[in-house]
């Protein structure tokens, strides 16, 4: 074995531009292409508007303008302007800001002068100009290193920061802005900040009662058991129901930060409701009945957090400050005094809260004798199930590969076949369905411990007791592309929504798409999505190129797959938009229901063969 030298020559010091493009996971979390919530292009955004939330939480500019076309991003606020003589600095300079006299800034998100930073290494054009006083200065970047300085010059634009930004296609690779995910991120923002106008691509977005509006937003009078209880106070905002849906639904905020993955501050609040409710009907129930089916929005403001990542999903400060309670003790006795006074206010309220735990009891005595069965044959079959073929790592672990963790579900052998051996063997597992799984819209959660399918899937992804220790970050629904496969998507997808529907809320389910053709000639090889793609390629390639339709996952090659599902994968992100899940579930899974059969109606079409015109397109063969 050669020797490996290490003297002087092998210490290298990198300047931070370096040191963030070297390793961006470091600051913004995982890379991706867009199609998640948590990827990267979205956190570049965040870190350019929490500074304009700053400025409104200071009390200067109440309307922020945001403008994100394919590519680009435009952020404008109205605060009091980056002080002309350091906008440099503040773009550009480590360790430099506004947010380090805890006076100014003693509960805002960002504290560490990197955010701003990173968008500028991170970004192939970055332009910052501050308008302050009648006076304004504009600085371009190139990856952190700065390309133009313009001289402060007069202005009638009134004071405020202006930054836009293109993220590196280098780094974040066939990148795409999904407008939903940034529309969520604008809707949070003015739930938390009432008072504050966004104008996000000429839409204007505003909210007068903060998280009341927020559970207002998503949830339908009729689809919940009690009006919503919305509780204020210092440093601390809540709003609360319950539903008619499976588990446990909710929205945590620290300093403004969506903590995703909630943290002491959700854990706390989770343990103050049971606590409050057991008191106050003077019974000991079963926490998992007074939180089932629980809906809830919590917002706290803490000195000085401690998140456990750059990203800020998961809050792990355990006190409100420095000298502060701790956050365990502040939360518990806000929800003790307000939600206490409220129930004994609303005796109704009360009354539907307690027939909701006892509706809760009820099933969850019903299905106790089949889940400890269908437990123990699940933990039986996991020493040697055939259905799943695991992963070393795993997304409730600390690797550093964590978030890349997949789990794809397949229709039939031949398939996951495919995808077994050509996926990577550390952070991709595959479980295969053996054909059409159950309609399950409208059966209640017993199906999931009955049907032997649904419970080892439930087991693989870990979810029985809820996200915390969910084992894969994306689960991707991996179909052919025909009626059958399209099938079998609406079919998973009811079943996550039916049964976990924080899983698609919290944005972990995906449909993997796969190319329809193959084009190619001599020289080279294009795969195409769509008829239009296949059109392109043909034309780009010309002189009659061989074209190869894929009719289905089992007959692309193991190499060829590997192509598919490695560092360009492509994801459709399902989405939950305004619809609620039980319209959206009877319109698509009822029976045979008079809408869905006028909209098929209304779009049916038929479509020309094109094919004759074209060179011959060979079937490929498994």
């Amino acid at each position: 074995m050669a020797e490996v030298i290490y003297n002087d020559d092998s210490i290298r010091s990198l300047d931070w531009k370096e040191h963030i493009r070297l390793r961006p996971g470091m600051y913004i979390g995982k890379l991706g292409d867009g199609s998640a919530q948590d990827d990267g292009i979205y956190v570049l955004l965040k870190e350019i508007v929490d500074n304009s939330i700053d400025e409104f939480v200071m009390g200067t500019g109440k309307t922020i303008e945001i403008a994100v076309s394919e590519q680009k991003i435009n952020v404008r606020d109205y605060g009091r302007g980056i002080p002309l003589g350091k906008v440099i600095d503040c773009v550009s300079k480590i360790n430099t800001g506004g947010k380090y006299d805890s006076n100014a800034f003693q509960k805002s998100v960002g504290l560490n002068g990197v955010g701003t930073k990173a968008v500028n290494a991170l970004s192939t054009i970055f332009t910052v100009q501050s308008y302050r006083d009648g006076k304004t200065k504009k600085v371009e970047f190139s990856k952190g290193e700065m390309v133009s300085e313009q001289p402060i010059i007069d202005t009638t634009q009134r004071n405020g920061t202006a930054i836009t930004f293109y993220p590196d296609e280098t780094i974040f690779r066939n990148y795409h802005y999904i407008p939903d995910f940034v529309e969520s991120m604008v809707w949070n923002y003015v739930f938390l900040n009432t008072g504050l106008t966004i104008n996000f691509n000429n839409q204007k977005y505003f909210s007068e009662r903060g998280l009341y509006d927020l559970l207002s937003k998503f949830n339908k009078p009729e689809e919940i058991r009690y009006p919503i209880i919305h509780m204020v106070g210092h440093d601390i905002e809540i709003a609360m129901t319950h539903g008619q849906q499976y588990g446990e639904d909710y929205h945590s905020f620290v300093n403004g930060q969506h903590t995703t993955q909630g943290g002491t501050h959700q854990a706390a609040f989770r343990a103050a409701v049971v606590k409050t409710v057991r008191e106050f009907f003077k019974k000991e129930f079963d926490a998992a009945d007074v939180r089932s089916s629980i809906i809830a929005a919590i917002s706290i403001r803490v000195q000085e957090p401690v998140f456990e990542s750059q990203t800020k999903t998961k809050l792990g400060s355990q006190n409100m400050g420095p000298e502060g309670p701790s956050v365990a003790t502040f939360i518990n006795d806000f929800v003790k005094k307000e939600l206490d006074d409220y129930l004994h206010k609303n005796p109704d309220v009360a009354d539907a809260l307690l027939k909701r735990i006892n509706q809760s009891e009820r099933e969850r005595k019903d299905i106790a004798g089949i889940k400890k069965l269908a437990n123990d044959r699940a933990k039986k079959a996991s020493l040697h199930n055939k259905k799943l073929r695991d992963c070393k790592v795993h997304f409730n672990s600390t690797h550093e590969k964590r978030y890349e963790t997949t789990l794809f579900i397949t229709e039939g052998d031949s398939a996951s076949g495919s995808i077994t051996k050509s996926r990577d063997v550390d952070c991709q597992a595959v479980f295969s369905l053996k054909g059409k799984p159950l309609n399950c819209y409208e059966l209640t959660k017993k199906v999931v411990y009955e049907n032997e399918e649904f419970n080892l899937l439930q087991h693989a992804l870990n979810i029985e007791d809820g996200l915390e220790g969910l084992h894969y970050n994306n689960i991707v629904i991996a179909t052919d592309a025909d009626v059958d496969g399209m099938h079998i998507r609406l079919l998973m997808m009811t079943f996550f929504l039916q049964f976990f529907p924080d899983l698609v809320k919290a944005g972990h389910v995906y449909i993997l798409q796969t190319p329809l053709f193959r084009v190619r000639n001599k020289k080279e090889t294009i795969y195409c999505y769509s008829d239009e793609e296949r059109r392109n390629a043909i034309a780009k390639l010309g002189n009659k190129p061989e074209i190869t339709r894929f009719k289905g996952l089992g007959e692309i090659s193991p190499d060829e797959f590997g192509l598919f599902i490695g560092k360009d994968i492509r994801l459709d992100p399902v989405i939950l938009k305004d619809q609620t899940i039980k319209s959206l579930l009877e319109y698509y899974m009822g029976k045979n229901t008079p809408d869905r059969q006028q909209h098929i109606i209304r779009n049916l079409r038929v479509e020309k063969d094109e094919v004759e015109e074209e060179p011959k397109i060979i079937d490929e063969v498994a």
